[in-house]
């Protein structure tokens, strides 16, 4: 894949070659590494580059700073553009990051991904589809765009839905971040390794010899950070009462009538999250989380963008990064405001054409 790459490009994508291990780095710390077009073509023409060298065994995915893996992508970028009458952009972004993600999950050679920090929305696309999803005490893991009027994508509508019982519509819904004890509960990550080692995983990357055992086998051995007890776990059995309900309404009703002392302060607390998310956005979630149960990865991509193309016409992306992001008077002007006034129709018409 040729195409021509900006020195600014570069320079937010450091690409390294550490013997038998190629590195990319994530390089936009002031912004937690998010993610915008031409760090996608970087990354996807990096990758297709190590996939036919021979003297690269496998890949390491990192972020730049201990705050962030990646916090997703510019959706700040992609407001501006389509507010100034650039419609193309989004889409764009869109399938070329949910390209590179594929891409990711299929590749023939292993991929870690060092998922330290955050690591929302367009870093959990690069991290899921990694073949060693190495977690730290600091990470923190999350969806959260139905906070902003979004949904999430980036395989989120295959990931998500084959989470353990009801996990995924619930963090799907409410966009809540998880630990690292809640993401290896979850299935969201494989290995943890406690931050003070990261310097001996420096010496095994640039000493790693693909004789000596597999990257996985070698970096399990570092990877023993002790942690508390996933809270996922014990609410596991109320969360897959409440979300399995059939629409968010119902959920929030579900919710309000928790009486057992163990759940009722969370359910409280969900049902406050759950009023201030978009009431559309949680709803078209729902109904492509229960899809993607059912469909192959490739399928949840062609969902992802099939709904994307029409959200941010007909969803509420606009109104939520305008109250969050640009306005940031935190008072969204959702449409339709509140989860009463959801229909089915209205949801189900963004699945209208949706081609499997």
């Amino acid at each position: 894949m040729e195409m021509f790459m900006s020195e600014t490009a570069t320079q937010l994508v450091l690409i390294e070659r550490r013997g038998h291990i190629g590195q990319l780095t994530l390089n936009r710390p002031a912004g937690l590494n998010a993610l915008n077009l031409d760090m996608v073509r970087v990354l996807h023409r990096q990758l297709e580059n190590w996939e036919s060298d021979a003297q690269i065994a496998a890949v390491v995915l990192r972020g730049t700073g201990e705050r962030a893996f990646c916090a997703g992508g510019d959706i700040r970028y992609m407001y501006d553009n389509y507010l100034a009458g650039r419609h193309h952009e989004p889409e764009t972004f869109f399938t070329e990051e949910y390209d590179l993600d594929a891409y990711i999950h299929a590749y023939p050679k292993p991929i870690l991904a060092l998922m330290d920090g955050f690591v929302l929305g367009g870093g959990m696309g690069l991290a899921q589809g990694a073949s060693i999803r190495l977690l730290t005490e600091r990470s923190r893991l999350g969806m959260p765009e139905t906070a902003i009027g979004y949904f999430p994508d980036v395989g989120g509508s295959y990931f998500l839905s084959h989470l353990p019982g009801q996990l995924g519509i619930y963090l799907g819904i409410t966009g809540n971040h998880v630990n690292s004890s809640d993401a290896l509960y979850a299935g969201l990550g494989d290995l943890c390794i406690n931050s003070a080692r990261l310097g001996e995983l420096e010496a095994l990357i640039d000493s790693f010899n693909p004789a000596d055992g597999s990257l996985r086998d070698q970096v399990a051995a570092l990877a023993n950070a002790e942690l508390p007890a996933s809270e996922l776990k014990a609410l596991q059995p109320a969360i897959d009462l409440h979300f399995a309900q059939p629409d968010i309404a119902t959920i929030h009703a579900s919710l309000a009538s928790e009486q057992r002392p163990e759940y009722r302060d969370w359910a409280q607390r969900t049902i406050e999250i759950i009023d201030n998310r978009s009431p559309l956005a949680m709803a078209v979630t729902q109904a492509m989380l229960l899809r993607g149960r059912t469909l192959p990865l490739a399928d949840c991509f062609v969902m992802e963008l099939h709904i994307g193309r029409q959200w941010f016409e007909k969803g509420n992306i606009m109104e939520g990064v305008r109250a969050l992001i640009v306005d940031k008077d935190k008072q969204p002007r959702w449409q339709p405001p509140h989860i009463d006034q959801l229909d089915a129709a209205m949801v189900e018409a963004f699945f209208d054409g949706f081609q499997r």
